[in-house]
């Protein structure tokens, strides 16, 4: 039976192939997202390929934007039965210059270098509003469609950083532990009123946001995508369609005993111990 499935964050790339492929199975799709020209970009493909869709302008951290897009959703579809919280993303503020402090680096005076006494609150802040308030007030906006009523689930996006930290990103990682801890948390919230919630966890995937960190202009890997791709057993990065069918089952009333997992999908990351 279709269903009506919100999806945040889905003019980038990984949500936007999520959504094609959810629009395949005949589910009424609401293409979330910060920049209205995406959300319709993404809407106008699925509808090109004979889907349907719709695209809205939303930012997952200002409550009453969340509400004026869940209006526009249930006008144009009724009410909401899945969400899947895609929105979340680092900032270079959050960041550490280096994996590893050394003593020198209290020397160091290079324009833009960042030790972890360097960290900034604001960016810190900033990473953690997106990736957490930015799962928890569409999950209070949009759930209150689904309370009490059958097959409606929740689905977050974790990451690998939530189970192993990455070195030089820690407001990342935490924040995306944060989602990992707040899944297991809701998915017991809701269990009496029938809203399953889960979470994926991607490993290393391409996308607009880390490409510059991973690559070089020619294609070939930086040291740091060098040593991701030497730590994936699989020996690639992940394609976003690769989290299809692993969405789709979570998504689907086949799963209907399924809530509170965490699934990695990551090419052996999380269980390679580097030796």
């Amino acid at each position: 039976m279709p269903k009506t499935i919100v999806l945040t964050g889905a003019g980038g790339v990984l949500c936007s192939t999520l959504a094609a492929a959810l629009a395949t199975h005949g589910h009424n799709i609401a293409v979330l997202d910060l920049r209205k020209e995406a959300a319709d970009a993404v809407a106008d493909e699925i509808k090109a390929n004979g889907g349907k869709a719709v695209g809205i302008a939303g930012n997952v951290l200002e409550k009453d934007s969340l509400e004026t897009a869940k209006k526009e959703i249930n006008n144009a579809y009724g009410k909401v039965d899945i969400l899947i919280n895609g929105a979340g993303g680092n900032h270079p503020m959050g960041t550490t210059s280096n994996p590893f402090f050394q003593m020198e680096d209290l020397k160091n005076t290079t324009d833009g270098f960042k030790t972890f006494f360097d960290l900034d609150p604001k960016g810190i802040e900033f990473t953690f509003n997106l990736n957490f308030l930015g799962t928890l007030l569409p999950t209070q906006v949009f759930a209150k469609d689904m309370v009490g009523r059958d097959g409606c689930s929740i689905l977050n996006i974790s990451s690998m950083n939530a189970f192993t930290p990455l070195t030089k990103i820690p407001a990342y990682s935490g924040a995306k532990a944060a989602v990992s801890n707040f899944t297991q948390w809701l998915a017991v919230h809701f269990s009496k009123v029938g809203i399953r919630v889960n979470a994926i966890a991607p490993g290393f995937f391409l996308t607009d946001q880390n490409r510059a960190l991973l690559t070089n202009s020619d294609g070939s890997a930086t040291p740091r995508g060098e040593q991701i791709i030497g730590q994936t057993p699989m020996g690639r990065y992940g394609k976003p369609e690769d989290l299809v069918s692993t969405v789709e089952w979570l998504c689907d009333d086949a799963a209907s005993f399924i809530t509170g997992i965490v699934v990695p999908i990551d090419g052996g990351f999380s269980a390679y111990s580097g030796v």
